[in-house]
């Protein structure tokens, strides 16, 4: 019930009252109410404004402006102001079905965008909407677009012959200039259908640049007509099972997808890596690496040791004719040239790159990266060029003029500030990072200038990059999306990030998502994975039960016993199905009849010890350590992802695991797998032994090997070690003993460090 104060002054008896003074009360009454009521219908009113990233400044009225056939658009005549309103009449045609015109003169135009010099702001802009009519004002046209944007979020997602539109009144502009996201295309090639759609919804979402990485170790995506080689062998890889895969963009699509940035507000900047991640162009061009052997594009991830080659001029020359061929595609006054994790082994043990060293007067290898680095810097300045470089490029000294993109954290951040360089931060933005350590409320609430507050004014923005060893276009959406949402309104607002902002942050994120449904966007969880699949023994041990926890609405999940690629029409299941057979087990999640991401593959095996009671002589250490002893003894063989869940992992310790078979049981072969991962400091045990006994004290040994670690192996693989018994013998207990590597040698980048041991499956048959 509402509460009315009686007037200063005034005792108040209902009862003794006269009617006058009755009727007055009343009155205060009903205006408390009306007041309260139009106090609602305004945060009604507001609550149907859900715009991304929320405007600065945005007040909503009572009422509606009417949009249909008769609507007029008028727009500068420039060529730019043109395109604008022609954007705008073709989005609302396609999303609304209503067909606007334009109107040059006289009164009978409704929505008119026009250039103002009093607005403040390259990217800023006023949206007015009023029962007559819709009004965008801004200083440029960059801010003319985005008023353009937050319009299209305003309208309503159906097609009729008028639509309503709230009135507000939107002041608005972003906080950071630099907004950008990165899609690694050479691990995977994308499409470019894939990079339009992408492109479509960045703009939506004023992202305004969409940083291209062209090349590295598994592909260059560029022509360069120059270097044919260059795309008809770098482009493309052979993988293990034979398929030869790749692609690239002829340089007439890479106009064409510049041009269409463009129009979206959206710069392009490309990456073209050097001096390491080159691979790909060694493969085409073995004369520009320091051993001029024969190369392969690689078909594994991390970090190689053939580079081009600082000692060769020729190298220069090469890489110059590329960046004279790309800068004439890309207008952005950036060219991005990566220089990130550059092993120097080659540069070492080469002649010319040793006499290079010696004749600049240079102390090291990092020197001559610096070399390298502002060789290139300063033929691209040349060109009219800011060179951009990951933060490993101040390594030996960059020039200042340089832009640095920070990937490893706020130390290297403040150094490259300290140095006099402006940054772009991308450390706490990966989007390959587990949904479980960077979610969108975590996104949200980061602001890349939080650590850099005394050089803030050198904090152009920040960058979300999509590094693709396991993103490809089934899947890469899941990844950017909502995260992507997040990010655009923690760099535009730069506001308060505190639990009601983010609040009303998803509140206006769950009002995108059908639109998202209908652009066929196959957008992720806010939280967590779209599907997390585990196997586990079922309850009587006599097979298992592939389990699914959902992180997203609406998904299926379909199965295969045999093998066999599921697809939508194979068997499904909501929470959980039995498996009863060993087999290759293969499960995908699928939504609205399409597959959300590659099937997930499970390789049951039926064994003597399934299930049996196991002791570990010393545990297994965070944070490998979440599955159960059981792991060992599950019957579900691990794949080559230490991440996978399948693998226990010991540091510092030996791993001993003694298995209880319950009574003497006939034991043909013991095996047990081990992971090798270098990239990952996991290295095979030294040792592995294999003992056998009947009460558990007195123990015979069947097997004692040795094993070779190659720590500078980066290819990760599974390696089984096996002991196949001449004769069947008898025995009630088993233990395993692997003797762990030790520590990382100095070949190693961890060296000192304690290797890692991993173990995933112990079969007795």
């Amino acid at each position: 019930m509402l509460a009315c104060p009686t007037p200063v002054g005034v005792t108040f008896n209902p009862r003794a009252a006269d009617p006058l003074f009755k009727n007055f009360h009343r009155a205060i009454r009903a205006v408390l109410a009306l007041g309260l009521m139009l106090g609602a219908s305004s945060v009604l009113a507001a609550s149907v404004v859900t715009i991304i990233p929320k405007p600065q400044q945005m007040s909503v009225s009572d009422g509606h402006f009417v949009l249909d056939a008769r609507t007029r658009i008028r727009a500068p005549h420039d060529k730019r102001g043109i395109e604008i309103a022609n954007f705008l009449r073709a989005q609302i045609l396609q999303q609304n079905g209503i067909r606007l015109r334009d109107s040059a003169t006289g009164d009978d135009h409704r929505i008119v965008l026009q250039i103002d010099p009093a607005i403040t702001g390259d990217e800023a802009y006023r949206l007015q909407i009023t029962t007559q009519g819709i009004r965008i004002t801004a200083a440029q046209d960059r801010g003319l677009f985005w008023g353009v944007q937050s319009l299209r979020q305003l309208l309503p997602l159906k097609s009729a012959a008028q639509v309503e539109l709230p009135l507000v009144d939107i002041h608005d502009q972003p906080a950071f200039g630099y907004r950008g996201t990165m899609l690694d295309v050479s691990r995977h090639f994308y499409p470019v259908a894939f990079v339009k759609k992408q492109l479509d919804l960045l703009s939506y979402y004023k992202i305004n640049t969409f940083h291209w990485h062209l090349t590295d170790d598994q592909g260059w995506r560029i022509e360069i007509k120059k270097y044919p080689r260059l795309t008809q062998v770098g482009a493309w890889r052979t993988e293990a099972d034979g398929r030869r895969y790749g692609g690239f963009y002829t340089q007439a699509q890479i106009r064409d997808v510049v041009d269409y940035a463009r129009q979206r507000n959206i710069m392009i900047i490309p990456e073209i890596e050097m001096p390491g991640h080159s691979t790909a162009a060694l493969a085409a061009y073995p004369e520009l690496s320091c051993t001029r052997q024969p190369l392969k594009v690689s078909t594994t991830w991390g970090v190689l040791k053939d580079i081009y080659c600082v000692g060769d001029d020729s190298t220069f020359t090469f890489l110059q004719n590329v960046i004279d061929e790309v800068i004439v595609l890309f207008p952005s006054p950036y060219v991005h040239i990566g220089g990130d994790e550059v092993p120097k082994d080659r540069w070492k043990v080469c002649a010319s790159c040793q006499a290079l060293m010696h004749a600049q007067g240079l102390k090291d290898e990092e020197g001559l990266q610096s070399y390298f680095i502002k060789r290139m810097h300063r033929y691209l300045e040349s060109r009219g060029k800011t060179l951009i470089g990951w933060d490993e490029i101040l390594e030996g000294g960059a020039d200042k003029t340089a832009v640095i993109e920070v990937w490893r954290g706020d130390a290297e951040g403040n150094k490259a500030l300290a140095n006099g360089n402006r940054i772009i931060n991308a450390s706490p933005y990966y989007l390959d990072t587990a949904m479980a350590k960077l979610g969108t409320a975590t996104m949200y609430r980061l602001d890349p200038a939080a650590s850099f507050a005394a050089h803030r004014d050198q904090v152009l923005g920040a960058e979300a990059p999509l590094w693709s060893e396991y993103a490809d276009p089934l899947n890469a959406e899941t990844r950017l999306y909502p995260r992507l949402q997040a990010f655009a309104e923690s760099l535009w607002t730069a506001g308060q990030r505190d639990d009601a902002n983010y609040a009303d942050f998803q509140r206006r994120l769950q009002a995108h998502y059908p639109q998202l449904d209908k652009l066929r966007v196959a957008y992720g969880a806010a939280e967590s994975n779209v599907v997390d699949y585990t196997v586990a023994l079922n309850a009587q041990r006599n097979g298992w039960q592939l389990r699914a926890r959902h992180g997203l609405d609406g998904i299926s999940n379909h199965y295969t016993v045999n093998g066999g690629e599921p697809d939508a029409r194979s068997p499904g299941f909501l929470d959980s199905v039995d498996i009863r057979r060993p087999g290759i087990v293969k499960v995908a999640p699928y939504r609205d009849g399409r597959a959300y991401d590659h099937p997930q593959t499970f390789t049951l095996i039926g064994q003597l010890a399934l299930g049996k009671p196991i002791r570990l002589g010393a545990p297994p250490k965070a944070p490998y350590n979440v599955a159960t002893d059981q792991a060992l003894l599950d019957g579900v063989l691990g794949g080559t992802d230490a991440e996978g869940g399948a693998w226990l992992g010991w540091q510092g310790t030996d791993m001993d695991a003694t298995i209880d078979l319950g009574q003497p049981t006939s034991i043909h072969s013991i095996d047990a797998r081990f992971l090798q991962d270098s990239e990952s400091w996991i290295l095979l045990p030294k040792r592995v032994l294999f003992s056998v006994s009947d009460d558990g004290q007195h123990w015979t040994t069947w097997h004692d090997g040795k094993l070779t670690a190659d720590p500078e192996d980066i290819h990760a693989s599974v390696r089984t070690v096996h002991f196949a018994n001449p004769r069947s013998a008898k025995a009630r207990y088993v233990r395993i003993d692997a003797v762990r590597y030790g520590a990382l040698p100095p070949q190693h980048p961890g060296v000192g460090h304690e290797a890692w041991l991993f173990a995933d499956e112990i079969l007795i048959h």
